[in-house]
């Protein structure tokens, strides 16, 4: 297995990866597994490719993974985001004074149900944070408080909940990680 940056060629799998694992395609009993949320259009995948902001893990030529990342101006396209933007100046990070200007949004990431657990997260993730660590000293991300393993998976490579709130009737834990910070 290998985790890279994305290109154009990898969109169909990355796409049919996304269908397998949004909520709104999954039963219950499959959401406890994991899930993402965001459904990004072909348009928005294409946007992220040019601004190094996709990666991909592959297996034999078959799309395993992704992770996004990203500025917040491209992630205002979603209304969550200028909300936990704007609960910026209230929350607290070690030394950081967290603002639009030195973070950016990580995710979402998603993982083959039949590659979890298996040190794959490090791998895509190292493979942006290697990248994004040249813009931006900490990133943010969220997850739907429901999403239990999706939090636990985060927590065992270093991410710490800095913020928790309700949006469209959803809970959620609002996180942060110190890009300095290797996963490997």
């Amino acid at each position: 297995m290998t985790s890279r940056k994305a290109f154009e060629s990898d969109i169909d799998g990355m796409v049919n990866l996304q269908k397998k694992n949004l909520f709104s395609e999954l039963n219950e009993e499959e959401r406890k597994r994991g899930f993402v949320t965001t459904p990004f259009t072909l348009e928005q995948i294409e946007e992220a490719i040019r601004n190094n902001g996709l990666f991909v893990s592959e297996d034999n030529n078959k799309i395993v993974a992704y992770a996004f990342a990203g500025s917040w101006n491209y992630f205002e396209q979603w209304p969550i985001f200028p909300y936990m933007t704007s609960r910026f100046p209230d929350l607290n990070f070690k030394d950081f004074d967290i603002s639009v200007q030195n973070t950016f949004q990580y995710g979402p990431v998603c993982i083959d149900i039949n590659y979890r657990g298996k040190g794959l997260l490090n791998s895509i993730f190292e493979e942006m944070r290697i990248e994004w660590v040249k813009k931006f000293p900490l990133s943010i991300t969220f997850i739907n408080a429901v999403n239990e393993i999706s939090a636990r998976a985060h927590k065992k490579i270093g991410w710490e909940i800095i913020d928790r709130f309700e949006f469209s009737g959803n809970k959620y834990l609002g996180l942060a990680f110190d890009m300095n910070n290797s996963v490997i």
